[in-house]
């Protein structure tokens, strides 16, 4: 039973935290296997970083158990295997990128000058020689922040918004860098409100609303739930829903918007279209589209699709 346990990086039961009668977090269950790399979603405020704090010891549950590779947080060892960069990183800016490493370095009791330069390789930075911090792009200080993160070789990663501010170049590198460091077997938990380069790389995906957890699911269940649609402006979206549904009874429908009606399982859409013409009603656009995880994850805040 244990060894079952084991094999998550993380696992969390019933995680609450109450800020005096206000839970920020609610009863989460949360369970990351070792090696995925999960994506966090949810909108600011859902309780996110509240969550990625108790994770990583910085704020204490109120209620709860949390366990990283199955033993508590507060365990020393344990703690040492998570690499964590949460808000902004604490960078000294007047210090070049390997003094702010080595002065981690010695604060975390590590001597080995050779830790140091490994992680300014692997995020990029081993060439800005006595370039100071405050003249850094925020690219180069969230690779930073990923640098200080990744002293110590840990198994586990936390990391908070880190493309956020990014230029499309900060971005690719550092997704680069996720992505590499999964495949040398570290399991990633991140957090992103770019859902679009969230789902280039996340193995895994949860959504929080309200501090709750209210889906966890792979990416492979994701493809399956973003269904591919067939979507149709036009002039009178009540009549034109009825003719549809009257036309072709076995197709799910949507309502998208006061113009706008989505057709699920829908081969040919030229048919849809000639119908409609023929019944005099004008149709303005229309084309087929695949829903992607910023779609997926609106329709989920919103409490899901309702079909008619």
């Amino acid at each position: 039973m244990s060894a079952q346990r084991n094999i998550f990086a993380v696992e969390t039961t019933a995680l609450t935290k109450m800020y005096g009668d206000k839970a920020a977090v609610k009863q989460l269950d949360l369970k990351i296997r070792e090696g995925e790399i999960y994506g966090f979603i949810g909108r600011n405020g859902a309780g996110k970083s509240t969550t990625l704090k108790m994770l990583c010891g910085i704020a204490s549950p109120t209620e709860g158990e949390i366990l990283l590779f199955g033993k508590p947080v507060s365990d020393p060892l344990v703690r040492r295997r998570l690499g964590v960069l949460i808000e902004s990183a604490g960078l000294f800016r007047n210090m070049t990128a390997r003094q702010n490493v080595m002065m981690k370095a010695k604060c975390m009791g590590l001597a080995d000058e050779k830790s140091v330069d490994e992680v300014l390789a692997k995020t990029g930075l081993a060439d800005t020689g006595r370039k100071k911090v405050k003249h850094f792009s925020m690219g180069m200080k969230q690779r930073l922040g990923v640098a200080l993160a990744l002293l110590g070789n840990p198994d586990l990663l936390i990391l908070d918004e880190p493309i956020n501010g990014l230029d499309p170049e900060g971005i690719r590198e550092l997704r680069q860098l996720i992505t590499e460091l999964q495949e040398e077997g570290k399991t990633i938990l991140i957090s992103s409100h770019i859902l679009g380069e969230l789902s280039k790389i996340s193995t895994n995906y949860g959504i929080i609303k309200d501090g709750e957890m209210i889906e966890q699911l792979t990416s492979e269940e994701l493809m399956e739930k973003c269904q591919d649609y067939f979507q149709i402006e036009v002039q009178d979206v009540r009549r034109a829903l009825a003719l549809i549904q009257e036309t072709f009874p076995k197709m799910q429908t949507e309502v998208a918007d006061d113009r706008g009606i989505r057709i699920y399982g829908l081969e040919d859409g030229a048919g849809v279209n000639q119908m409609l013409i023929e019944n005099h009603i004008s149709v303005y656009a229309s084309g087929f589209h695949r829903m992607d995880l910023e779609e997926y994850f609106l329709d989920r805040m919103e409490g899901g699709r309702q079909y008619v």
